[in-house]
């Protein structure tokens, strides 16, 4: 049922990207998994890079996040095996590069947000945190991790 939403939504899942450094990319421990921070990868490159609010527009950001959220689906694939096991997403811990004054985190989010409900629907609608940050690996404009929970 999620694979044929993606295929509805035209998002064909890339492989999980693999870890940038001494980690894994994506944990099960127990009902939940966890996924690393994902950055916005297609292929081998970013698709922007740069801080919001001087280098990266909201809706490039939003683009960005909403990249990252179809990679962690595709780490949720990797650890679940069956994207139908994910009960429901718990939490989205979002990290935005950005510049001084700018307070358009929840725009760029909702990148994020709005395509994982889109994807699972009720079981999509998650917590939420968003930090801006200063500096960001691969000066990557947002970077994302996702709690899942997953059937019994």
């Amino acid at each position: 049922m999620i694979e044929e939403k993606l295929k509805e939504l035209g998002i064909e899942l890339p492989e999980a990207p693999a870890p940038v450094g001494n980690y894994v990319s994506v944990k099960r421990s127990g009902s939940f998994i966890i996924t690393s921070g994902q950055l916005p990868w297609v292929g081998d490159k970013l698709i922007c890079e740069g801080r919001l609010g001087e280098d990266v527009s909201v809706e490039q950001g939003y683009q960005a996040a909403r990249q990252c959220a179809i990679n962690a689906i595709a780490q949720l694939k990797l650890a679940a095996g069956d994207l139908d096991d994910i009960k429901e997403l718990v939490r989205v811990e979002g990290f935005i590069h950005c510049g001084p004054g700018f307070r358009g985190h929840p725009d760029v989010l909702d990148g994020a947000s709005d395509l994982l409900h889109e994807v699972f629907g009720e079981a999509g609608k998650h917590a939420r945190m968003a930090l801006g940050i200063h500096e960001m690996p691969l000066s990557s404009p947002v970077q994302l991790a996702v709690w899942a929970a997953v059937k019994d």
